[in-house]
């Protein structure tokens, strides 16, 4: 399957009282998180699926056996980028080297888009390596917005932001997690990459319903899901990416299916990595509910997301 093929792509057709796909929003179809693991397999292997995404800062390098294989693997499928430095609710200036990096990334790459976390990720110049919650309320949301609308200045296009599992909150806090991220793409212009699994895990722990939080978010301003797995410890559950997607979440995924249409979904496994073959399986699934939930005039199968129904 080569990029062109992706250019332009609609969702399939679907019976439905609502639009699957809002008409700005490119549609992608079934991708997974591209790893090192794999890197061979899928040259060797060409997998049906649709595209991949890549995190920024594996390949913000000049050159190197990663960069040749990257460039191999964008040459037969789109790709987005997903980053994990931008710290955008950071009270630390604007990091404009980091900027000028993932920027040249994205000229090369040509992603179909950019993606990076609502959060913090740390303070005085020291990154502490962890997406970090930020307090709801709008002193914290001004300043998140001034910071997302300068790095989209600076890039030349809008971004996407995620929503990251928590493990503590605020006692600033005065809104809600999904109405502070509605106000910042709205404020900011921005898109949404909703991560299905990580609303799982901050419910859990802190006892919150995913409805509500699928119900607060705009749906005109999503363009991407993430799917994971996670540890359960009972008490409390953490966002690992080193289990396969577990069963409540895939519930999660139908809900939001329902409520926001066929959306590109993709799988990131960090650790434990199975085979490339069991990662397909798995996106399968999610294939097989996006069917039985969106009812389409003809089924997605793998290699066809996107190109057949253009």
């Amino acid at each position: 399957m080569h990029k062109e093929d992706h250019k332009g792509a609609k969702a399939p057709s679907v019976h439905s009282s609502k639009t699957a796909i809002p008409t700005d929003t490119p549609y992608l179809g079934f991708g997974l998180g591209l790893r090192t693991d794999h890197f061979h397999d899928v040259l060797q292997q060409k997998p049906a699926l649709d595209w991949f995404e890549v995190v920024s800062e594996n390949f913000m390098v000049d050159g190197g056996k990663p960069k040749y294989y990257l460039h191999a693997i964008r040459e037969r499928y789109p790709m987005v980028m997903h980053g994990v430095s931008l710290s955008i609710g950071s009270t630390d200036p604007i990091n404009y080297d980091y900027l000028r990096k993932l920027k040249v990334l994205a000229n090369e790459l040509q992603p179909e888009w950019l993606s990076d976390h609502l959060c913090w990720t740390g303070a005085h110049q020291t990154n502490s390596h962890d997406l970090l919650p930020l307090p709801y309320n709008e002193e914290a949301l001004s300043h998140v917005v001034d910071r997302v609308s300068a790095v989209q200045d600076f890039l030349g296009r809008q971004i996407l932001l995620e929503n990251v599992s928590s493990y503590i909150t605020y006692k600033e806090s005065v809104m809600t997690e999904w109405d502070f991220l509605n106000e910042v793409a709205a404020r900011a212009d921005c898109h949404i990459l909703l991560d299905i699994n990580n609303i799982y895990v901050s419910a859990r722990n802190h006892d919150f319903s995913c409805r509500d939080y699928l119900n607060g978010i705009a749906e005109n301003r999503v363009r991407q899901f993430h799917l994971a797995g996670h540890s359960d410890y009972g008490d409390y559950v953490i966002d690992t990416h080193d289990h396969d997607v577990a069963d409540p979440v895939w519930d999660l995924y139908r809900e939001a299916l329902k409520r926001f249409g066929l959306i590109s979904t993709m799988i990131e496994r960090d650790d434990n990595i199975p085979p490339l073959e069991d990662l397909l399986a798995e996106l399968d699934v999610a294939r097989r509910i996006a069917n039985e939930v969106c009812n389409f005039d003809q089924p997605i199968t793998p290699g066809n997301d996107t190109a057949n129904h253009g």
